[in-house]
């Protein structure tokens, strides 16, 4: 390299001769941006260094990268040297515009020996004339990546009239081709990794549809949390702690974990322990001996034993007793318990899962839950969310909830309405999933000719703001329910045309716009929006 201090007269097109020396200058600065090109700046940050040398060490003043936008319909310009405050705002030129819209139009070199002479000079850039009062020579060469211009490169020299500014359009040919291999491989580097964003992307997706169980229904980003922590521990055997209101679908999470787990191929045992008292529940999860209390006739296996090689459940593990939560300690930390009525120790090979509705740590507060047993059994915490958290698997569960239950009932049962699915979700489901459900078996039960409408949802449901409907109460309100109902649902189908509504109901449009006037019922709300 080069010392940038060193007299620049003998490469200066006022020197006339010192051939040699020039050319060795122009070397050793070709081989300054080489290097320069290698580095890691950032690619404005080195376009700007590259000019830097071209000033330094060959004269080659106020030097300008240009490069086409992406939809080549304008040029920018990428970096500028020794810009007055009055071009300090972003400068683009159109293609064919000026000698810069030249050079990247035709793809060839352009020379300009004096710009004041030549009336295609635009000098956006850097007012040349009134800022420097000298003659300047031009020179603009292309920037191409496989024959193809993406911008230019352009750079000034004082004017001498005996200099053939030839040699300078060969300098920055060079350079303007190492300039273009780096952004060549800049845009490679950039759709790459575009590509790899993408593909990351795709599989990200895929691996989430592909870990979904297949007994959950939903794809919220709530819902997708869930999957993705189901997939993070179903491999080990760490406790995990299901927590969420009752009806959230703990235990389909518990199975899920299970069959995704490596003890697939052994049991699932699930135990209500709210259901069952102390002493029932030491029996039913420990087993009993012959004779171990007033009724046991004989030895039972407790559900430990017989979740051995797989996994276990205990719902509701906040209604434990104290003593049972000491017993329950002693599983989780060693795998071992006794029998109800016998001193034998015997060891269980299970995972458990543990699920609860009730804020454990007020519980530990209060003492009705061991601090120790907390500790145990919060591992791994996994928080379920509302059915009101997740609306928009409201319409998905319905289905399936409808497709399941009309089966069952060997009804077919086409579609849900749209007032009855607005009113699904604009209600806010107490009793989560479970109270879902147990709204579509009733509607399934309800509906007559295949279809769920509104009114076949409970009276809890039936809001005028959920269900876009008018109450019921009496027999006319309840026919101008069904009507608006019916309406409604035509209206939707066909994008607002009361005609076409007509026509599909098998109806007047002067009848339908009667009914449409007398109910209240704006169609306008159901156009379709083209485009």
């Amino acid at each position: 390299m080069t010392d940038s201090k060193t007299d620049r007269t003998d490469i200066s097109p006022l020197a006339g001769g010192n051939g040699q020396a020039r050319h060795a200058r122009e070397l050793a600065a070709l081989y300054e941006v080489s290097q320069t090109l290698a580095t890691d700046l950032r690619q404005q940050d080195m376009l700007r260094a590259v000019l830097n040398v071209l000033d330094e060490q060959l004269g080659m003043t106020r030097g300008a990268i240009m490069l086409l936008a992406p939809g080549r319909e304008e040029i920018n310009v990428e970096v500028a040297h020794n810009l007055s405050d009055r071009a300090s705002r972003p400068v683009r030129y159109e293609p064919g515009e000026g000698i810069v819209g030249r050079v990247i139009q035709q793809g060839a070199p352009e020379v300009v020996p004096k710009v004041s002479e030549d009336p295609r000079f635009l000098d956006r850039l850097h007012r040349r004339q009134r800022a420097t009062g000298e003659a300047t020579s031009f020179i603009c060469v292309p920037i191409t990546i496989d024959n193809d211009v993406i911008g230019a490169l352009s750079a000034d020299h004082v004017y001498n009239a005996r200099i053939d500014l030839d040699e300078d359009v060969r300098t920055l040919s060079i350079v303007a081709s190492l300039i273009a291999k780096d952004v060549r491989a800049r845009r490679e580097a950039a759709r790459e990794r575009q590509a790899l964003e993408a593909e990351n992307l795709r599989l990200k997706h895929a691996l989430q549809d592909r870990f979904r169980p297949e007994n959950i229904v939903g794809s919220s980003s709530a819902m997708r949390e869930v999957y993705q922590a189901i997939y993070q521990v179903a491999g080990s055997d760490t406790t995990v702690l299901l927590r969420g209101e009752s009806g959230t679908g703990k235990g389909l999470v518990a199975q899920a974990i299970h069959y995704a787990s490596p003890r697939a191929d052994g049991p699932f045992v699930q135990v209500n322990c709210a259901a069952l008292s102390e002493s029932l529940l030491e029996s039913e999860l420990f087993g009993h001996t012959k004779g171990a209390f007033t009724g046991a006739t004989q030895t039972r296996t407790g559900r430990l034993e017989q979740a051995d090689g797989g996994t276990l459940l205990l719902d509701e593990i906040g209604d434990f007793s104290p003593a049972t939560q000491v017993k329950l300690l002693r599983v989780l930390q060693d795998k071992e318990f006794e029998p109800v009525g016998s001193n034998e120790t015997r060891r269980a090979n299970v995972r458990v899962l543990v699920a609860t509705n009730v804020n454990l740590e007020q519980a530990v507060e209060r003492g009705a839950f061991r601090e120790d047993l907390y500790y145990r059994v919060n591992v791994f915490p996994l928080m379920l969310p509302p059915l009101r958290r997740r609306k928009e698997d409201i319409p998905l569960l319905a289905d399936h909830f409808v497709e399941k239950h009309a089966g069952r009932m060997s009804k077919d049962v086409r579609r849900i309405t749209t007032p009855a699915i607005n009113m699904m979700v604009s209600y806010h489901w107490p009793g989560n999933v479970r109270e879902l459900e147990n709204c579509i078996e009733r509607a399934v039960l309800l509906t007559t000719d295949g279809v769920i409408h509104a009114h076949h949802l409970p009276p809890t449901l039936q809001t005028s703001d959920a269900s876009d409907t008018i109450g019921t109460g009496t027999f006319a309100e309840r026919v101008a329910l069904f009507e608006r109902d019916v309406i409604v649902d035509a209206l939707k189908r066909t994008g607002g045309n009361v005609a076409a509504a007509a026509r599909d109901l098998g109806s007047t449009a002067r009848v339908i716009g009667y009914k449409v006037d007398k109910l209240g019922i704006d169609a306008k709300r159901y156009k379709r929006v083209n485009g």
